[in-house]
């Protein structure tokens, strides 16, 4: 137990210090699980009373970064591509860049289709079972979801920290971090336990209220 808690205060102080290679070192600890899903549990609480605050947030906050990533992908291509082949110019970081605008279109899509149930769905299916059975997989499909994520925002905030650590800088940049880039993984799926919470709260509300419990999913709805 000591161990746990001095793994805990090594990660809180590598934190407080903003050192990433103190943050590097820390996370290595077995106590970053424990750190890691009361982070994940925090986080998702929090999102989730910003969304009760913010209604318009509620709505679109993927939908916004989703968007405005794709375009910002599409337009860098678009005008590089002219660039090289037209003028034979292209800036260096051209190539480089997409790839991380498309990782948090991505994983923040995730949190938009989590939202929408468009994953782990299968209505179909659970249409057929009992009302008690139906609320019993909605929840299992909650608690997956966090378990999922827990260990993405474990691991990923270590590749985070590693970035730090080593300065990486975005190929074709010269003074771009990496890590800049590499947060968006973990806060994405914070934003989907927020999610998973509302939904399940929804669930709860529905079970009371003699509400269906499924409903058909469709992508791109709202």
């Amino acid at each position: 137990m000591s161990e746990w808690f001095s793994g805990m205060g090594n990660i809180l102080s590598a934190f407080a210090a903003n050192d990433g290679w103190m943050l590097s070192q820390a996370l290595r600890d077995p106590a970053a699980w424990s750190f890691g899903l009361i982070a994940t549990l925090l986080g998702g609480i929090l999102f989730l009373l910003l969304y009760k605050l913010s209604p318009f947030l509620e709505r679109n906050l993927e939908k916004y970064v989703m968007v405005t990533s794709y375009l910002a992908i599409g337009a860098i291509i678009f005008v590089e591509v002219i660039r090289r082949f037209v003028f034979s110019v292209q800036a260096p970081w051209s190539t480089t860049l997409p790839p991380f605008l498309f990782l948090i279109m991505t994983w923040f899509g995730c949190a938009y289709n989590v939202k929408l149930r468009t994953h782990l769905a299968f209505a179909e299916f659970r249409t057929a079972m009992p009302r008690m059975a139906q609320f019993l997989c909605l929840t299992m499909d909650s608690l997956l979801w966090i378990g999922f994520s827990w260990i993405v925002i474990v691991t990923s905030t270590r590749v985070v920290a590693n970035s730090v650590s080593n300065f990486q800088i975005m190929l074709g940049t010269d003074n771009v971090m990496q890590w800049w880039f590499l947060v968006s993984v973990p806060l994405a799926f914070v934003m989907v336990v927020g999610r998973v919470m509302e939904n399940w709260l929804h669930d709860i509300r529905n079970l009371r209220e003699g509400k269906p419990l499924i409903e058909q999913a469709v992508i791109g709805a709202d």
